[in-house]
């Protein structure tokens, strides 16, 4: 009984990682965006395209710790 229940934890801590890890990237994503921003304002359209599209991956993660684990 007790073995089936550590099969359940352990097989979970995979997602619990990937829900801690993904918010971690975005806040990085978005540190270096307004970073970058902050150094070059005329490039600011091209650095926001590209910041959605990195958070957008790095949200994928999740999804992907759910639905294959």
């Amino acid at each position: 009984m007790i073995i089936d229940i550590l099969a359940e934890v352990t097989g979970k801590v995979h997602v619990a990682a990937a829900a801690l890890g993904v918010p971690l990237g975005i806040g990085l994503i978005g540190l270096g965006a307004s970073q970058s921003v902050g150094r070059n304002p005329e490039a600011a359209t091209k650095i926001l395209v590209q910041s959605i599209l990195a958070m957008a991956f790095a949200e994928a993660i999740i999804f992907f710790a759910i639905f294959l684990g």
